[in-house]
């Protein structure tokens, strides 16, 4: 099967600060050559430990970040970070991205619907922008006036759904999660799950989700990509967090929390 979204030889590495007046400063390799691929309709989860790439990972993939190396292509097209923002609109019309911090994703100073219609501006996607946001707004269970009220109105859990709302409302093909669930508590994170899985099945979304959370990785995702230091060291449906082989994963399932 074709992919709709691939990665291939995907090396990010940043300078760090000098040492001394007349010395670089030594470089840092967050991703160290990764080949990846989703199909369309794909659930893909990544995890790994602390400072393993993940994240920088999905925001080359995402196309926030260019490469210091390698390529992402999407629907068979290059997609280059480095290109200005007219050259990637057709990328940012297939994408949604919804971050780890609601509030610091979300201008505070802007009403709701103004916030959630921002994609449909920026992409100049045809129709009725108010009915497409108060549309999707019912969609990810807010109230009615949510439109017309403030970031700062709202509990967390509400604030993470204006954000899955302003990720999804110019329907793109691939919605990217950056550890979406991890500022919320347990009963609120079951319900953004929830919400997630029902978006994905009814509006046929390719999910990239990055997560420390296994749980959610297997209550979400259908494949699975281990990461550690920078590199991808198992790969595979997700079932294979039940019988890991690498010791990353196996430490990072043994770390998971359960009930006896």
């Amino acid at each position: 099967m074709t992919a709709l979204l691939e990665g291939t030889g995907l090396h990010r590495h940043y300078r760090l600060p000098r040492r001394g007046p007349f010395e670089p400063g030594p470089v840092r390799t967050a991703v160290d050559g990764v080949d990846l691929a989703v199909t369309a309709g794909g659930r893909l989860g990544i995890v790994g430990e602390s400072g393993s790439g993940k994240s920088t990972l999905v925001r080359l993939l995402a196309g926030l970040e260019a490469p210091t190396a390698g390529t992402v292509t999407a629907s068979g097209r290059p997609v280059v970070a480095s290109s200005s923002a007219r050259a990637l609109r057709w990328y940012r019309r297939e994408t949604g991205v919804v971050f780890q911090d609601p509030y610091a994703s979300l201008d505070p100073r802007m009403r709701v619907g103004a916030i959630v219609a921002e994609p449909l501006r920026a992409l100049r996607v045809p129709g009725s922008h108010e009915s497409l946001v108060a549309s999707v707004l019912e969609r990810v269970d807010l109230p009615a006036d949510a439109a017309t009220r403030y970031p700062h109105e709202f509990s967390g859990g509400q604030r993470q759904r204006i954000a899955i709302a302003r990720a999804v409302v110019h329907s793109p093909l691939i919605l990217f999660g950056d550890e979406p669930m991890s500022a919320l508590d347990v009963v609120v994170r079951a319900r953004v799950i929830d919400l997630f899985r029902s978006l994905a099945d009814d509006l046929g979304l390719t999910l990239v989700l990055v997560s420390h959370d296994i749980g959610v990785v297997q209550r979400l995702c259908d494949t699975v990509a281990v990461m550690s230091g920078g590199r991808i060291v198992e790969h595979g449906p997700v079932s294979l967090l039940d019988a890991p082989e690498h010791p990353v994963t196996r430490a990072l399932v043994a770390a998971a929390p359960t009930l006896p």
